[in-house]
């Protein structure tokens, strides 16, 4: 199989923004604030946004299984308080989980958590768990940034995260670490806010000792892991000035770099400096990058054309690649596709 880790329903349809606009209004406006009831979207509304985009490219491109979350920069945490971001995300992973119902050959889903700046995280864990035991979802995804930008929040290493982790480790679970919007004019979203958090997590994985109480904990950095693998060497000192045991023991034993790399020269780096154990496939299309390369005339996000091409992987490393590391990564998937014979 061909497990793609990391796609985001970016083509919901137009309802969902227009009610969540509607919410956004009733921020100052109490009148105008729509209940979640409202929201009127079909199994055939659900099954035309999938079928004209991520599947048509999962069947052209040759991927079967996509581990499927909102779309990442509709979570804006930054919006509203607690209460908006609990309805929006309970909303938003329905929807998710019922497009896994209607095509649950093809994808299989992962939780926004409703998050709020300044909130305790503990608040997210009835989602989280509703998520997982009614949904059967197989992770989830964590921003380490609620503020959208202005990053207010401690870093991944405080024990201001711990009751999510708890919940990680009991339901064994991985978390991708995926910001959303930046509101923060410096930041464009997906070009700078999106690489700083995944290169920021890597390094603050690095600081921290994080793993020592939580063995088990396993964090999927998305976008190739942003700057890490190209300043490897950096890291890598770094980890040493500040005593740390060498990365492939400190870190690496829990967390996990996607192919989220638009060209084949990244791809070719990502595969050479980073072991082959620890890099799941992921494509993230239909997403942040949707046209089309002019050097290659194929898509960016066409990220499998780049793994097949690297020289730097051999057949067995491919299939650890696709479908081997994602399995191990994500045993809750892998125990749904078992117990289907896949």
């Amino acid at each position: 199989m061909i497990i793609d880790c990391h796609g985001h329903y970016t083509t919901a349809p137009k309802a969902l923004e227009d009610w969540r606009n509607r919410q956004i209004a009733g921020i100052n406006d109490a009148s105008v604030m729509p209940k979640a009831s409202e929201l009127k979207i079909s199994d055939d509304e659900l099954r035309e946004s999938i079928e004209k985009n991520q599947l048509k490219f999962m069947r052209e491109r040759g991927s079967d299984l996509t581990i499927f979350s909102p779309r990442a920069s509709f979570m804006a945490h930054h919006i509203g308080d607690f209460a908006i971001s609990s309805t929006w995300a309970s909303i938003c992973n329905e929807l998710c989980w019922r497009v896994s119902r209607l095509f649950p050959d093809h994808f299989i889903g992962a939780a926004m958590l409703p998050q709020s700046p300044g909130v305790d995280p503990a608040t997210c864990i009835p989602e989280l768990e509703k998520c997982v035991k009614d949904y059967g979802f197989v992770g989830i995804n964590l921003n380490p940034d609620p503020s959208g930008g202005h990053w207010k929040s401690p870093p991944l290493t405080d024990r201001h995260w711990y009751p999510i982790y708890e919940k990680m480790v009991e339901y064994d679970i991985p978390a991708m670490i995926h910001v959303s919007t930046s509101c923060n004019a410096c930041f464009h979203t997906t070009g700078a806010h999106y690489i700083n958090a995944d290169t920021t997590a890597v390094m603050q994985l690095i600081q921290g000792d994080l793993f020592k109480d939580f063995p088990t904990l396993r964090f999927v950095i998305p976008h190739g892991g942003g700057a890490a693998p190209y300043h490897w060497g950096r890291y890598r000192g770094l980890a040493q000035e500040l005593k740390k045991p060498l990365l492939r023991e400190h870190i690496l034993r829990n967390i996990y770099f996607d192919t989220c790399v638009y060209h084949q020269a990244g791809i070719d780096l990502l595969t050479r400096v980073i072991p082959v154990d620890n890099i799941l496939f992921a494509s993230e299309m239909i997403g942040a990058v949707r046209g089309v390369d002019p050097e290659t005339g194929h898509n960016y996000d066409d990220t499998k054309r780049y793994i097949e091409a690297t020289g730097n992987l051999t057949a067995d490393e491919r299939h650890k690649v696709y479908e081997g590391n994602a399995r191990k990564v994500y045993p809750r998937m892998d125990a749904a596709l078992k117990a289907r014979g896949r």
